[in-house]
Parts: C-alpha cells; structure tokens; sequence
C-alpha cells in the first residue's frame, strides 16, 4: 500500500504517546496537574452559557449512540457490499471502544475531576470513554469516505465536518467536568494509533476484495 510507513509512523507516535501519558497518570500524576488546570480552566470559561450545548454535544459518543450508529453503518455497508469497510468498522468500534478502553481504565483507576459534573458518569477517568469512541467511530469514517465519494468537494466537507464533531465532543467532556484534558488526549491518542496502524491492513483487503469482484 502507498503511503504504509507514513502511517505506521503516525500510529506509532500516537501510540508512544498515550504510554508517556499513561505512565504519567500511573506514577508522576502531579505533573498534569498545571496542564490540566490551565486548559480546563480556559474551556470552562464559558460555563455555564455553553451547558446546554455540550451536553447535547456529548450524546453524540455515548455508548447507545456510538452502538446505534455502528450499527446502521455496518447495515449500509453490509447492504451496500462494503464488506471490508463493514469488518474494520466492527472491529474498531467493537474491539477498541467496547473491550480495551474500559480494561485501561481499570489499570490506571484515575478518579475524576472533582468540579461539578453536569452529566452523570460512574466509571474511571483515564482514558477518555467518549474521546477514544468518537476517534474510532467517525474516525473510521473518515479514512473509509474517500474509497466511497469520488466528489472530492462533498468529501473533504464531510470529513471536516466529522473532525470537528471529535474535537467538540473531547471539548464537551472537560467543560461538563468529568474529564482532565489529558483523559482526552489519552482517548484520542489510544484510537488513533490503532486507526493509523490498522488502516494499512483494511486498505489491502479491501482491495484484495475488489480485486476477486467479492465486493464494491
């Protein structure tokens, strides 16, 4: 595949990060905390003008929305014989977000920001729930979209649309107080070094795939 180092480097780096991050949170904690303090306290700023809106926000990587919404792409996708757009959106979605995220946050057991959190959350900290879900979900979206648009205008549109959303949603979890930038940098990092490192592998398939006509 072009371009494979490119991205076994980025997911590498990606991945070398959420370890400095997590090996941080394990045992150097206090050396977050001013980071932590300062981003907060400027994504906070607006509160509480902005309570509604990133609560709304939020929804769009909890767990029933994340799990309704993969499954009505795996539909389309199956449907539409994508099939191997359809498997690295299971695996990704399932394997990443459903089993290895919240097994982490069992190593690390971060307690959560102790601002008032202005939606109910139960589970540890680091990493991110939310943020490593909304990298996998609509960040699998945005490597499969350009195999499947060819108006290049609609499709960058999409995909910028779609990065924005991640963004707003890792945003969200800091201003309703339930989560430390690093959480979010640690959720993003998780999942995007498994999208960069595994995307080589999808991309050879599914070409593969379409090579014996098995699917679109």
């Amino acid at each position: 595949m072009k371009h494979k180092l490119y991205y076994q480097f980025a997911g590498s780096c990606s991945l070398l990060l959420f370890v400095f991050l997590g090996y941080v949170v394990k045992f150097y904690r206090q050396w977050l905390t001013g980071f932590d303090n300062f981003i907060t306290s400027i994504l906070r700023s607006g509160y509480p003008t902005w309570n509604s809106f990133f609560i709304w926000i939020t929804k769009f990587a909890n767990p029933a929305t994340i799990v309704i919404l993969a499954l009505a792409f795996l539909f389309l996708f199956y449907r539409g014989k994508y099939y191997a757009e359809a498997l690295w959106l299971f695996i990704n979605v399932g394997l990443v977000s459903g089993i290895v995220n919240p097994l982490i946050k069992l190593v690390f057991q971060r307690e959560r920001p102790t601002l008032e959190h202005l939606v109910s959350e139960h589970s540890f900290s680091f990493p991110s729930g939310h943020a490593c879900a909304s990298m996998i979900l609509y960040g699998t979206l945005i490597f499969i979209l350009p195999g499947l648009l060819k108006n290049k205008q609609i499709l960058l549109g999409l995909q910028i649309m779609l990065g924005i959303l991640i963004v707003l949603i890792g945003t969200s979890r800091i201003y309703l107080g339930v989560h430390f930038p690093s959480d979010i940098i640690g959720g993003y990092s998780l999942a995007l070094g498994w999208l960069c490192l595994t995307y080589p592998y999808f991309s050879e398939k599914r070409f593969a795939w379409r090579f014996k006509n098995q699917q679109k």
